[in-house]
């Protein structure tokens, strides 16, 4: 079995989610008392976010490639960044290790086309849904149609992921507001919708919602247990 690379804590709240699957998905597949090989390295998030929202992206890249080169270190074959918004800075932190990243869009993308789903909403971070290091991605390796709630929701299913479950709380107006944008989505074609950070499905479960829903935290863990074992 391949031991599984982790940089987790953003947040600890979805990171705890992560090993849990990864740890569910060895067991499904070899049984008996197997679990995942995993080495972790879990950072402060306050000094991320902080740097996010200065627009200092440089230095969230030094910081998670300083941490990815620990867990190469430690005995990892392939790493997982757990969370959505820092695949921003995957390009330096592969430069900085030589194992491969299992990057969390090109999971996500795969089970879209497998699921033959070429045009969908996301939903994520303001810099995941508006900048191009993700959406992009999907459309120009994948062929993948992406489109993004409006400038107000935008606003809305930001402030929640950092303000409400980066901290664990759970609130029924935040899920109502954000099951009205998927909708909203829904309405404008999209076939699915990518629960595009690594919180919101803490939040928003495939049973609140008839429209299809891709967790990308789901998705991603599954893929590296997949990797582990195969």
């Amino acid at each position: 079995m391949k031991t599984i690379g982790m940089l987790g804590g953003m947040s600890w709240e979805s990171t705890m989610s992560y090993y849990k699957l990864v740890n569910e998905g060895v067991k499904a597949s070899l049984g008996g008392l197997h679990s995942a090989k995993v080495c972790m390295y879990s950072v402060d998030f306050d000094e991320i976010e902080k740097l996010q929202h200065s627009d200092r992206w440089q230095e969230t890249a030094d910081i998670l490639s300083s941490a990815a080169r620990f867990v190469e270190a430690g005995g990892a074959d392939f790493l997982v960044i757990c969370t959505n918004t820092m695949h921003k800075v995957a390009p330096e932190i592969e430069a900085a290790i030589s194992i491969p990243v299992l990057h969390i869009a090109d999971a996500t993308a795969q089970r879209l086309l497998a699921d033959r789903v070429d045009r969908v909403g996301l939903l994520g971070t303001r810099f995941t849904m508006e900048q191009d290091f993700y959406k992009g991605r999907l459309t120009e390796k994948f062929g993948i149609d992406v489109l993004v709630p409006d400038d107000r929701q935008r606003d809305m299913i930001h402030e929640v992921i950092y303000a409400e479950l980066c901290l664990g709380k759970i609130s029924e107006d935040s899920r109502r507001q954000y099951l009205e944008a998927i909708d909203a989505l829904h309405g404008r074609g999209a076939e699915a919708v990518i629960l595009g950070c690594t919180e919101i499905g803490l939040l928003v479960e495939q049973r609140h919602t008839s429209v299809p829903l891709y967790d990308t935290a789901s998705i991603h863990a599954e893929e590296a247990a997949r990797m582990a074992i195969s």
